[in-house]
């Protein structure tokens, strides 16, 4: 068993940061790609950013030049760094994973996400 648990979201004012992270944990060999994804009310869960365990990045272009993902292997851990937040930014955030368990069968997990309100 796998658990991912998101944690940073919170109430901010458009132009702030904020710093949400993941961390995995349970039967897990090795973890592959770690991932953001958000949800705004109303609309379709979208692709923030993610990151290969050799720490290559993927951005959707809305996200470039002011979001950051970067991850810890040693914590299981996948981070992101939200600058200059926009009120188009709120949303539930939700990290993901591709995960190699202790048994060997891969599988494909999600966090509970984390709820990001910019807002003045």
């Amino acid at each position: 068993q796998v658990q991912l648990v998101e944690s940073g979201g919170g109430l901010v004012q458009p132009g702030g940061s904020l710093r949400l992270s993941c961390a995995a944990s349970g039967s897990i060999f090795s973890i592959n790609t770690m991932g953001w994804y958000r949800q705004a009310p109303g609309k379709q869960r979208e692709l923030v950013a993610t990151i290969t365990s050799g720490g290559s990045t993927n951005y959707a272009d809305s996200m470039k030049g002011r979001f950051t993902i970067s991850r810890s292997n040693a914590k299981n851990t996948v981070y992101l760094q939200m600058n200059s937040l926009k009120p188009e930014d709120t949303a539930v955030y939700y990290c993901n994973a591709d995960v190699v368990s202790s048994s060997f069968s891969y599988g494909h997990y999600w966090g509970q996400g984390t709820q990001v309100t910019v807002s003045s």
